[in-house]
């Protein structure tokens, strides 16, 4: 029988960047396996930083879902916005542009839908995660109807909440049915929507 050899001592972390190792350790275990599954031991573990240090910047594990939150807030609110913009100064196009965010994150590897659907999933009402997850929420329904109003909807706030939901719906259908092309049928019912809404013809050109 072979002697193993001596475990290889843990690198720590300094404490600048502590901080942001644990959220981008967090993030990706909180996605992959759901922010009840992943374990503050096991954050702790795969960030290689001492029980202490974590503690010092999460002193609960619902502020680092918090923080999780908050960061995929960033990330996401950021990509719906870029897509609406790609698709140039038009509210309305703007509208049916902003999809093109759904296809592109339904199509990458390890996609488990939307971070705040799962996060609301697994929080009781009345938490501050929850309450967190419809702030998102809220905001993105606000930003949307805002696009409507622009684009001259007589209900901005019916064409927001209907694509909001198609969008959720998106979002939750890349998971369920495993295929990435729901989002170009969200797109596209949400550009005949647009369309109906504001009396004008439908561009149903899918995704690239």
């Amino acid at each position: 029988m072979t002697t193993p050899a001596p475990a290889q001592q843990a690198v720590r972390t300094p404490a600048g960047p502590a901080r942001e190792k644990i959220l981008a350790t967090a993030f990706r275990l909180f996605y992959a396996h759901g922010l009840r599954a992943a374990g503050i031991d096991t954050i702790i573990a795969e960030s290689e930083i001492s029980k202490a240090t974590f503690y010092k910047y999460f002193p609960a594990k619902d502020e680092l879902i918090l923080a999780y939150l908050d960061k995929v807030d960033a990330i996401w609110t950021g990509q719906l916005h870029a897509a609406a913009e790609a698709a140039g100064p038009d509210p309305a196009a703007q509208l049916a542009g902003l999809f093109d965010a759904l296809a592109s994150a339904c199509r990458r590897d390890g996609y488990r839908g939307c971070a705040f659907i799962n996060a609301a999933a697994e929080s009781a009402s009345g938490t501050r995660v929850h309450a967190r997850t419809v702030a998102h929420k809220k905001a993105v329904l606000a930003w949307m109807e805002g696009l409507a109003a622009e684009a001259g909807a007589a209900r901005p706030d019916r064409l927001a909440r209907s694509l909001s939901l198609i969008l959720d719906g998106g979002l939750a259908s890349g998971v369920l049915d495993g295929d990435p092309e729901a989002a170009v049928t969200a797109r596209e019912a949400a550009s005949l929507l647009i369309a109906a809404s504001l009396g004008t013809r439908s561009n149903q050109t899918p995704p690239q």
